[in-house]
């Protein structure tokens, strides 16, 4: 990234041994210091520590260690000595210097968020989708033989119920473990935009005091409808729903959202032309970017299948970037529901996170299905009539509405995406064996690659770094010496599988040791990134930097993260390189999931078919193991 990949994975904070564990477990860990005079929601914020700048050394020597599984002897020589120049040199002392200023100025929070909100989102050019974007697929669809309309009335008012507690800040702040997270980018969840600009976007946040932009909008057939929700209950919001859907009929609207998949420049002048030639378009465009968000009806369902992976596929295709990219508005997050009562959400990544809204979704999806939303809302309010919204379009507007569907078709045409439930074991199993459930599918993605392309593949992991103000996330370098050495004796004939249980314990120890720093602000990407950037104009770029092992081992051919929740049947996104793929994964109790997304040129199937055979090449390892362990303890105690 990594401008398509910042999501964040569920992680522990720090690897612990059985004997801290148990002090943990038997000495509370202190309540974290609260501000009283701040909101329930931000109440840890002005406690919570600054993002650190790691030591030069430390970042430098986790650095080296990186390069070796992905480096000849001889060219891995050459990087540690050009790394050691440059940790020797003035220059790097001066970078060092700045970029600990900037962390210690007392008027800014994070000496990262800015940086990289820009570099990583708004400067972006490329469509947001596949880029940027990502999607969660929901579980179920509510019970029984719902309408859309009731289902999508059903989402929206538990929405309404958790934005009532985040725009209130009154929502429970959260935590790993008793470490409290950042919450600001939650105030950015709801009634918010990405806006394009040249030569980077920006985004907006609305008012939403004493009743201000309580309206959702809706897509049907691409024409756009206000529909005010505040305070509605469900009966109410699904009789304006179904009065959209009878509204449109069979009519279609001109496919504006299209637009919004575009190049970032050509979407801001199209939306430039637009407000120029009519002052209704302007408010069209200030009703959908003030919306709570956006909601999706489509007027189809993916074509069905009985294969669980075809209905996975399917259904993860239409709610990452809809059919065509029609009846969709990217720059939003965006709820979307299908005629079978089907739903899923798309989440526009400039803002926040994935953390924040799955929590969202799992709120949506676990309150519903436990009884414990409000479905009636406030007594006897009746909703005010849908207001649709109108666009007027010149041949010019019209010209960038069909470039922008033709530019869509191109570059998704060029896209795979292949899901995979693997249901031969999960979490349950991973626990018998006294393994990280992530450190174990770690592991089985670079076996697969491994067996596929033979050699390790460049993987970036996504952890957060919330426990930092303005934190968000840090790359875990999953690719390591000790997960080769693992791999290698998988592929050598005749290795004893004990051995190998040997070195794939110290693979997913690796793992979790890199997951903590990573965690923990002291990992090597976001600190190489702010070393680079506090260069000035004039100056030369390093020698470090320009050292093709530097290029090599940032170019991520495998961008993984993982979300896991009960309530979500599936999660994913675009690649974040041409020759790579987008591994979103998750861990569940009896299965493991997979969504990956590649360009078809890529072998995206072939990888697919590789992490089901390194699935039960794990488990036939630790079987294979236990067993023999097994039989020496009987030998042994007949002896």
């Amino acid at each position: 990234m990594l401008r398509r990949l910042t999501m964040v994975s569920k992680r522990p904070l720090a690897s612990q041994t059985p004997a801290l564990r148990r002090a943990a477990a038997s000495t509370p860990a202190p309540e974290p210091q609260a501000d009283p005079s701040l909101p329930p929601m931000l109440r840890y914020q002005t406690h919570l520590p600054k993002l650190p700048v790691p030591p030069l050394k430390q970042t430098l020597d986790l650095y080296l260690t990186t390069l070796k599984p992905h480096l000849s002897p001889q060219e891995y020589a050459k990087s540690a000595s050009i790394v050691k120049d440059f940790e020797s040199s003035e220059v790097a002392k001066t970078l060092q210097t700045r970029l600990e200023s900037r962390a210690n100025d007392e008027g800014r929070d994070s000496w990262l968020s800015e940086w990289w909100n820009s570099y990583a989102y708004m400067s972006y050019r490329d469509p947001v989708v596949p880029g940027v974007n990502y999607f969660y697929v929901h579980k179920g669809k509510g019970g029984g033989n719902k309408t859309q309309s009731r289902r999508a009335a059903e989402l929206v008012r538990a929405l309404e119920v958790f934005r009532q507690l985040t725009e209130s800040q009154q929502l429970e702040p959260e935590r790993v473990r008793q470490t409290p997270l950042d919450m600001s980018a939650y105030v950015n969840m709801f009634n918010a935009s990405r806006i394009p600009a040249i030569p980077e976007d920006t985004s907006i946040k609305y008012p939403t005091s004493n009743g201000q932009n309580d309206h959702v909008v809706v897509l049907r057939k691409n024409r756009a409808f206000k529909v005010r929700v505040g305070g509605l209950g469900v009966e109410e919001i699904d009789r304006l729903f179904n009065d959209v859907i009878h509204t449109v009929g069979a009519d279609e609207g001109p496919a504006v959202g299209l637009l919004t998949s575009e190049n970032r420049d050509n979407w801001t002048k199209a939306r430039d032309h637009l407000i120029s030639i009519s002052k209704t378009n302007a408010e069209t465009l200030e009703a959908i970017q003030s919306a709570i968000v956006v909601v999706a009806l489509d007027d189809s369902d993916p074509t069905s299948s009985s294969r669980l992976d075809t209905k996975l596929n399917d259904r993860s295709w239409r709610l990452w970037v809809g059919e065509g990219g029609v009846n969709r508005w990217f720059d939003k997050h965006q709820l979307i529901v299908l005629p079978s009562g089907r739903s899923g959400f798309n989440g526009e990544h400039s803002l926040l996170d994935g953390t924040p809204t799955l929590r969202l979704n799992e709120f949506i999806i676990a309150s519903l299905e436990k009884g414990k939303v409000d479905l009636v809302g406030e007594s006897g309010k009746k909703g005010a009539a849908p207001v649709e919204l109108k666009w007027v379009l010149d041949d010019k507007a019209k010209a960038s509405v069909e470039a922008a569907a033709k530019a869509h078709w191109e570059i998704m045409g060029r896209h795979n995406l292949e899901a995979l439930q693997y249901g031969g074991y999960g979490k349950d199993l991973i626990k018998h064996y006294k393994c990280s459930p992530d450190a174990w599918a770690q592991l089985v993605m670079h076996l697969a690659f491994f067996n596929m392309e033979g050699r390790m593949g460049v993987c970036y992991e996504s952890a957060q770094t919330r426990k930092f103000k303005e934190g968000r996330t840090e790359v875990i370098r999953s690719s390591s010496q000790e997960a080769k050495d693992w791999i290698e004796s998988m592929v050598r004939e005749g290795e004893n599988d004990t051995k190998r249980v040997e070195l794939f314990r110290k693979a997913v120890t690796r793992h979790l040791e890199y997951a903590a720093k990573a965690s923990n602000g002291q990992g090597v990407d976001r600190h190489l990134f702010g070393l680079k950037k506090v260069l000035k104009d004039n100056e030369e770029l390093p020698e470090f930097f320009k050292d093709p092992a530097y290029a090599k081992t940032s170019h991520w051919e495998m961008s993984t993260s993982q979300l896991g929740s009960e309530y979500i049947d599936g999660w994913g996104y675009g690649e974040v390189v041409d020759d790579g793929y987008g591994l979103g994964y998750s861990v569940h109790d009896s299965y493991l999931r997979w969504v990956i997304t590649s360009q078809k040129h890529m072998r995206g199937r072939e990888l697919k078919e590789n992490i089901v055979w390194a699935c039960g090449e794990v488990r036939g390892m630790m079987e294979r193991a236990e067993i023999a362990a097994s039989a020496s303890a009987s030998a042994s105690a007949k002896l």
